[in-house]
């Protein structure tokens, strides 16, 4: 687990936690990603009861990254332009519910108003058809999901979910952010 001085902490949420982590793990400056929980309680950060939608917790993604080789807007970037669609109210794709919504939990408040003028430049230029649906919540805490959903994308390759629907966002990723990808990819 990294936990250094160096690095800062990301927890995005955007559709199932599969697709999200598959992206982040490939960015050069991020350290480490775990799928995991946020929005809900500890009593009811378990897969099977997130996936009810009823426990407020959305599939997150925790993202830690160094300042100093990618910073917190390019991970935005990032996240707006591959990983999800802003403007889909709980559902991403063929997931729906509260589970799969698209949040940013900041960590501070330098995250937050960084998070808040790019929504704000998002929605002035106009680059999507629709509102941002995107929310921003303070972390709270964030839950690690259990072990078989850690790295699963690039452990089940050939999942049908996974070729559906994460692999495309790999492959978006690689032609728009080549210059951003680690040199050896997991």
């Amino acid at each position: 687990m990294v936990n250094s001085a160096n690095t800062e902490r990301a927890v995005l949420a955007g559709g199932c936690f599969w697709g999200v982590q598959g992206v982040f793990e490939r960015l050069k400056g991020v350290e480490e990603t775990t799928a995991g929980f946020s929005g809900g309680s500890a009593s009811t950060a378990h897969y099977e009861i997130v996936s009810t939608g009823t426990t407020g917790h959305a599939e997150s993604v925790k993202v830690v990254f160094d300042p100093k080789v990618v910073s917190f807007g390019t991970l935005l970037k990032v996240f707006f332009s591959v990983v999800m669609n802003p403007t889909e109210l709980d559902y991403q794709g063929p997931d729906h519910g509260t589970q799969y919504r698209s949040v940013i939990f900041y960590a501070d408040e330098a995250q937050h108003e960084v998070a808040r003028r790019y929504i704000e430049q998002l929605a002035a230029a106009r680059i999507f058809d629709a509102p941002i649906a995107t929310e921003l919540v303070p972390l709270a805490r964030f839950f690690p999901a259990e072990d078989y959903h850690q790295d699963y994308a690039a452990k089940h390759p050939d999942q049908p979910y996974i070729r559906a629907v994460a692999a495309p966002k790999v492959e978006k990723l690689r032609k728009y952010f080549a210059d951003l990808l680690k040199t050896v990819a997991r």
